[in-house]
């Protein structure tokens, strides 16, 4: 198996940007670790070396995985590679259309409140009435 990047000029930064967010899911799985070892003693050791220990043990596993499935896998990196071209034809909406498209999603959530608030109001007077709801 070979440890060379696999087309390493392209879909770069798909690559980058998967090497970061696993590398966040692993600094907060280490720090769940960190705190879950306080009071662990390996070998008659303080706990932080323990700790540490472990800590160093899981950023290498899961660094010298990422490396191998991100870098080195061809399935993997024809994958990113893929993505990385879709992503460029995608048709990214401009300010205009953004700032028009949240006016509308605003102007509807404001009208079906009021009309919840409507049927809601609308609903009390009639049990209230009938004398199904206290006043």
């Amino acid at each position: 198996m070979s440890m060379t990047i696999y087309k390493p000029g392209q879909g770069y930064y798909t690559r980058v940007m998967s090497a970061i967010g696993l590398s966040l899911l692993v600094l907060m799985g280490a720090s769940w670790v960190w705190k879950l070892m306080a009071s662990v003693r390996l070998f008659h050791q303080e706990p932080i070396i323990g700790q540490a220990a472990v800590i160093v043990l899981i950023g290498l596993i899961f660094g010298w995985l990422g490396y191998t499935l991100i870098g080195t896998k061809p399935r993997v990196g024809d994958f990113m590679i893929a993505t990385e071209s879709e992503m460029k034809k995608v048709n990214w909406s401009n300010r205009r259309e953004i700032i028009g498209s949240t006016w509308v999603v605003i102007g509807l959530t404001t009208f079906l409140a009021l009309l919840c608030f409507g049927f809601d109001t609308f609903y009390q007077i009639i049990f209230r009435a009938m004398h199904v709801l206290a006043s």
